[in-house]
């Protein structure tokens, strides 16, 4: 019973199994089963050691060595057939022992019942004398975030690796910020207000996108977003004026850098958001993060990206990767099995610099843990291109 996996004894007594329910009801009370068990268990170990010394005492006489001889033999009887053994096998097989000796142990304590109150309150009594208290919430059965990810990936036999991989994912939320999974400031497809209307409707009706950020003059400067829907019938009319897009444009959504993915993803549900605007401390706009962005972190990739973004990783003939610098380490992990490290850039870029405190010329190699990295081509002080080269094979 104590070897029992309490929450599957918990399942199987929410699904009415009546040899669950009476094992999770003895469970409840630890100390009263404990003390019918040990009642009954006491009880026959002192009865076989009296019984083995009259038959000892009539068969061999009152000798040292008879009682010696005698006192092995049950102590091995006893070790072997009594606790050791079926121990093991209740250990290893704790449904098929606990449930049937439930309908046994239940009674027997109703009907012990006097005897184990009785020997409880000098148990109780010695353990406040010990200052010693027993915990009876179910708190210490609780299992916080490491334990059930461990429990998790433990479940490899149970679980598919796709929901084993999406629970494991669920539970990285808190621990992952909007920084990890935004579209950088650079990265941002916007509209500037002061273009042109011909060069705007182009912009709109060629976008693979289905909202827009607009802004006037800077990127500092967010008017609004866009939903492309509200626009599709003055655009194909060709009436869309500036007027008709300003009129059109939602509030802008603005979060912190640092917050928590789970966070995020609540307070989208709340404020019946898709989009929103990554700022720093300072107000400045660092990156964009869709709704979209937060679910592909739990369930993997599901939609189909913009050309523009489906060019950051190409693999070449010799094996190795073709990897533009802005791609995020996260994505880069994810889609080629990596370990790079997580916990400072987020961008390929920003690790190699970190990495080689300078700013890198074309051809300069690194090995990061044991991956090497050769920057392919630079611009404008950051890496624009970086090839991952495949680990040697030990």
């Amino acid at each position: 019973m104590m070897a029992i996996n309490r929450y599957r004894l918990k399942h199987q007594a929410e699904k009415g199994h009546r040899g669950a329910r009476l094992t999770l009801a003895l469970l409840n009370k630890t100390d009263k089963l404990l003390g019918v068990i040990l009642l009954g268990n006491n009880m026959v170990n002192t009865a076989a050691a009296a019984l083995t010394t009259v038959l000892a005492i009539r068969l061999f006489g009152e000798g040292e060595m008879a009682l010696l001889i005698a006192t092995s033999v049950l102590t091995f009887l006893i070790l072997v057939f009594s606790e050791v053994t079926p121990k093991v096998i209740g250990a290893s097989f704790p449904e098929r022992i606990a449930y049937p000796a439930s309908f046994v142990l239940t009674p027997l304590l109703r009907l012990a019942y006097p005897i184990v109150w009785f020997v409880n309150l000098f148990v109780q009594g010695l353990l406040k004398l010990l200052r010693i208290k027993p915990r009876q919430d179910e708190s210490s059965n609780m299992l916080g975030l490491e334990e059930l990810r461990t429990v998790v990936m433990e479940s490899s036999k149970l679980l598919p690796r796709t929901h084993r991989k999406i629970m494991l994912n669920l539970l990285d939320l808190e621990r992952i910020t909007v920084d990890d999974v935004m579209t950088p400031r650079n990265q941002i497809e916007a509209i500037d207000l002061n273009t042109e209307p011909e060069k705007l409707a182009q912009q709109i009706s060629t976008s693979h996108h289905t909202r827009l950020l607009v802004f006037d003059g800077s990127l500092d400067q967010v008017s609004g977003i866009l939903h492309v829907r509200r626009v599709l019938h003055p655009l194909s009319s060709g009436e869309l004026t500036m007027d008709t897009l300003k009129e059109v444009l939602q509030e802008p959504y603005y979060v912190p850098a640092g917050t928590p993915l789970f966070t995020q993803l609540r307070h989208f549900q709340e404020n019946q958001k898709r989009l929103a605007i990554v700022v720093d401390e300072y107000g400045e706009l660092q990156g964009l993060v869709t709704l979209e962005d937060l679910l592909e972190e739990m369930v993997g990739e599901f939609t189909t990206q913009a050309p523009s973004q489906m060019g950051w990783l190409r693999q070449m003939e010799d094996g190795s990767w073709m990897v533009e610098g802005s791609a995020l380490v996260r994505h880069i992990n994810r889609k080629l099995g990596l370990a790079l490290p997580l916990e400072g850039p987020k961008t390929l870029n920003g690790l190699l610099l970190e990495c080689l405190e300078s700013i890198p010329e074309a051809g300069v190699s690194i090995k990061i843990g044991d991956i090497p990295i050769e920057i392919v081509q630079t611009q404008d002080r950051a890496v624009k291109v970086a090839r991952i080269l495949p680990a040697p094979q030990e």
